[in-house]
């Protein structure tokens, strides 16, 4: 089992006296350094000079600096810019003021993981990662709850690198939820594993296959939309809520019996074996490397593929139907 640590169990605050810097003020950035200033630390917000987000955060009454000083008076630096970019911020902006005693945090394994940044000797490397989007560890901090989070440590060379993380973890506010122990690869293996293989690639598909074949037998694409796409929302609230099984005992019998003898039909063994692959794909670098390719290429196949998905029949039809849906612009 893993472990988990609670508020009770930090006695010890390694982020007292020091500064931190957040590099970035996008989704977590913006909702990670608020709640590490409302908690009483010495909080820098590193930004390109300029920016919108410069204006953002700086109108939110927080100490807004270059990247580069943010970096050298930095302590401990929390970079959260996306994946994409972190080399190219980090070799032009933080490296050089990496000394000897300080600590570089993530929170997303991808570029420690796969060498994409390498830290110096002598620089604690940890991550702290909500397993929420930003907003909602705003949210829940300023409700005086939290979000769990994901540590782990990559490098110790102080002896306090776990110490630091789970102060950064308080800090934010997920240790009012619980927060548990990994590793890098752990995070960053299963991370893109179930966006690629279940949370965005695998259903993407499920989803666009059984309108497909709805419209394709002569059904109406508006009756296809809202039985394959619309009311899987419904099906997402309640595992969310309860697991798998209790969206098993919210559903009617009809779709019990029928979810539970023609699913395993449609998302057979062989899929599995698919997702192994996907799986190896990740573990042994493979993806790692063409992602990072793609990004130097200009993203020309991402690009690509989401104006295919932007085109799709299914697009256009959703889109007529959410205007009849007012409560969905409410946020309801």
């Amino acid at each position: 089992m893993a472990n988990v640590y609670y508020e009770q169990d930090v006695k010890y605050d390694a982020l007292s006296g020091k500064t931190v810097a957040v590099i970035g003020y996008g989704s977590q950035g913006r909702a990670q350094s608020r709640n590490l200033k409302d908690s009483g630390v010495n909080v820098l917000v590193g930004l390109r000079k300029g920016g919108r987000s410069w204006e953002l955060a700086s109108s939110e009454g927080m100490n807004v600096v270059t990247i580069e000083e943010a970096a050298e008076a930095g302590d401990v630096i929390q970079i959260l810019v996306p994946d994409q970019i972190q080399q190219e911020v980090y070799e032009a902006s933080i490296k050089m003021f990496l000394k000897s005693g300080k600590a570089i945090g993530f929170s997303h394994g991808f570029n420690i993981h796969y060498h994409q940044i390498i830290p110096p000797e002598g620089v604690d490397v940890f991550m702290v990662a909500p397993k929420g989007p930003g907003p909602l560890v705003r949210r829940m901090y300023e409700e005086g709850k939290g979000v769990p989070s994901l540590i782990a440590v990559y490098r110790d060379y102080s002896g306090k690198a776990k110490d630091i993380a789970l102060s950064y973890a308080k800090a934010i506010g997920s240790l009012r939820a619980g927060v548990i122990e990994t590793t890098f690869k752990e995070e960053t293996e299963t991370d893109l594993f179930g966006e690629q293989a279940v949370l965005c690639g695998g259903i993407n598909e499920l989803i666009k296959y059984g309108f497909e074949v709805l419209v394709e037998a002569g059904y109406q694409p508006e009756i296809a939309y809202f039985e394959c796409l619309n009311e899987l929302k419904l099906i997402v609230d309640l595992i969310y809520e309860g697991g798998i099984i209790n969206m098993w005992r919210g559903v009617s019998d009809t779709a019990k019996y029928g979810g539970l003898t023609v699913g395993p039909k449609i998302i057979t063994k062989d899929v599995k074996e698919l997702m192994k692959k996907a799986l190896e794909r990740v573990q042994n670098g493979e993806f790692a490397r063409e992602w990072v390719l793609e990004n130097k290429s200009g993203q020309v196949v991402l690009k690509a593929s989401i104006e295919a998905a932007e085109n799709h029949p299914i697009e256009k039809v959703g889109k007529a139907l959410r205007d009849m849906m007012p409560w969905i612009k409410r946020g309801e």
